[in-house]
């Protein structure tokens, strides 16, 4: 994690003209601060709806609904909420939604939950065997270029479709300080 008195990275202001860009206007989040920057960012856009979940599937369910009704949107979550989705990711892929996750890792790079590895270490391969193309940014400088690969393969290409952001590209959490 960056210092307090460190500036803020500069991928959650393209990330968010990415969005913008593709015409999102639904965000649906479980609060995280990997995303904070990002979050921050759609409660202040008037012509994006922020979303805050209980759940992290409930995101997935909003999203299908808000394509069906005429909306785009994404979904900002952590590797351990892709447990949670399991299930309700059927609904994007049967009923060929483009759903777009933004998914914050976790239990990989200097962990220091141990409670986060297993989901962490399991995300990628749950997220494809639902059927969701999952692409990855290892490292901050790739995550902008990911995120437009992703929202394009989502949108344009009509594929549910997970960015995955490297626990090392957003710097590990430590609370021990």
């Amino acid at each position: 994690m960056s210092g307090p008195s460190a500036a803020p990275p500069a991928w959650p202001g393209e990330v968010f003209a990415i969005l913008k860009g593709f015409a999102v206007r639904q965000v649906a989040y479980v609060p995280d601060a990997g995303h904070a920057e990002l979050i921050r960012r759609v409660h202040a856009d008037p012509q994006m709806q922020p979303v805050p979940l209980t759940t992290e599937e409930e995101g997935v369910a909003l999203l299908c609904g808000a394509w069906l009704g005429g909306d785009r949107g994404v979904l900002l979550m952590q590797s351990s909420g892709v447990g949670n989705c399991i299930n309700m990711l059927a609904l994007a892929q049967l009923c060929r939604v483009p759903l777009l996750a933004l998914v914050t890792m976790r239990g990989e790079w200097g962990e220091f939950n141990p409670w986060q590895v297993p989901m962490g270490t399991a995300t990628p391969d749950a997220l494809r065997l639902m059927g969701m193309r999952v692409l990855r940014a290892e490292r901050a400088a790739e995550i902008v270029e990911t995120v437009q690969a992703g929202a394009a393969l989502a949108f344009d290409g009509a594929a549910p479709t997970a960015v995955l952001f490297a626990q090392r590209a957003l710097g590990a959490k430590d609370f021990r300080k």
